[in-house]
């Protein structure tokens, strides 16, 4: 919970959590990931992509730190691990 807290309060505007909304249309994480790179560019490390098909999880969490049209979008098969990429964004914005 302390990582959501700390993603909300860093960033300016919205914060979105989503979890196996695939599942709410019967369909698998494969088929889903599948989807989405015929829609949109989906950059996905590859042993992330492996392990959420393997469990069949997909996390997704959008955020706008600055303003309401900049946004990035984290995928993988756990919370934390989510919330720990969407945290490292800013790390590499204090870094530059």
């Amino acid at each position: 919970m302390d990582k959501l807290k700390k993603l909300l309060s860093l960033c300016k505007c919205g914060v979105y959590l989503t979890v196996n909304k695939h599942r709410d249309y019967y369909l698998t994480a494969q088929k889903e990931l599948d989807d989405m790179e015929n829609r949109v560019t989906v950059n996905i490390d590859k042993i992330i992509k492996a392990k959420m098909i393997e469990t069949n999880t997909i996390v997704e969490v959008v955020f706008y730190p600055h303003t309401p049209v900049g946004s990035y979008i984290i995928y993988h098969w756990d919370i934390d691990g989510a919330l720990d990429g969407a945290l490292s964004v800013f790390e590499e914005q204090t870094d530059a």
